[in-house]
């Protein structure tokens, strides 16, 4: 390495993957998770920073070269993007790479709510098949569904598109309808949630989304409803959905996503028509490769080019 290699801040943990490909082009600062206090000597050397979570904001002053921020995620709410655009700093995420392994686990996932096929699994590996017989029937069943989609973005068309061969319904809301989709649009998650059986929410955290499947949409999808949650857990008012859940206002739910990740609420786990993933939606050996591989790349790209692959929507700075 030479002196005039780029530093590049790592704070916290991040796939070994960007590490082991940064380590070969720049110089790698790394924070234990929590810190925010960079060497003195060092924080004026540091120019890129590759981060997966949170970048703390006590960091932005400490680092007064920095210029960009390649954020492992599609989702990059942990990120202060205003102060980042206000400072002339490019942010980026890794969009599409992880596109169609969401989308699949979102069908695997409204399966398991649907036909209960962790319980039937777990029934039948604790020899209950053979003392006790079939596995009760399934209360509910993908057949007829009307599925609405909450956030037809990039991952929200590929689940859609796997959605069409089961021959549901689709309808979805945005912020503003599609030209390129036939889909019914809602103008409102409320109507929305009024005219479908079954909520599949795919959206970033944002002060609108914060909370927003409270107990109005529950109460709204009704007593056959069921909830698929795959964006982010700040999304649903949990409180809500536990309550909606035990009295029956809606039938089952499938969440991969939490509030307080790791933490998922005990009454959650105490319930038998939910099903519970710990936010793996896009974790394939592959595919976090391919994540990881974007987040370097962004890095590469700006160093030698003075241009990103992917830079988020409010920073599109290049050069």
């Amino acid at each position: 390495m030479t002196a005039s290699e780029p530093y590049i801040l790592i704070p916290g943990k991040i796939h070994p993957r960007v590490v082991e490909r940064l380590a070969a082009r720049f110089k790698l600062v790394q924070l234990e998770a929590g810190s925010t206090e960079v060497a003195v000597d060092l924080a004026p050397l540091i120019t890129g920073a590759a981060v997966s979570g949170r970048f703390p904001e006590g960091l932005f002053d400490q680092l007064p070269n920095l210029r960009i921020i390649a954020n492992f995620g599609v989702g990059y709410d942990g990120v202060p993007v205003r102060i980042a655009a206000r400072r002339g700093i490019v942010v980026t995420n890794t969009p599409d790479v992880l596109n169609d392994e969401v989308a699949d686990t979102t069908i695997a996932l409204l399966l398991n709510t649907l036909r209960r096929l962790p319980a039937a699994e777990n029934y039948l590996r604790a020899g209950r098949w053979v003392a006790e017989g079939a596995f009760p029937l399934s209360p509910l069943s993908l057949k007829g569904r009307h599925i609405g989609i909450h956030g037809l973005g990039r991952i929200g068309l590929e689940i859609a598109a796997r959605l069409e061969p089961f021959k549901v319904k689709i309808s979805y809301h945005t912020r503003r309808p599609r030209a390129d989709v036939s889909y019914a649009y809602h103008d409102s998650l409320l109507s929305l949630a009024r005219s479908v059986d079954t909520l599949i929410s795919i959206v970033p955290k944002t002060a609108e989304t914060i909370g927003s499947i409270n107990g109005e949409i529950l109460e709204a999808l009704g007593p056959t409803g069921v909830l698929i949650n795959v964006g982010r857990g700040t999304t649903v008012n949990e409180d809500d959905l536990i309550a909606a859940l035990q009295a029956g206002r809606i039938a089952a739910a499938g969440l991969d996503v939490f509030a307080d990740e790791p933490h998922v609420p005990a009454a959650l786990l105490e319930l038998p028509n939910v099903s519970l993933l710990p936010h793996v939606a896009s974790a394939s050996a592959p595919t976090r490769d391919a994540m990881a591989d974007l987040v370097v790349d962004n890095l590469l790209s700006w160093f030698e080019r003075g241009a990103v692959l992917t830079p988020v929507a409010e920073t599109p700075v290049q050069g």
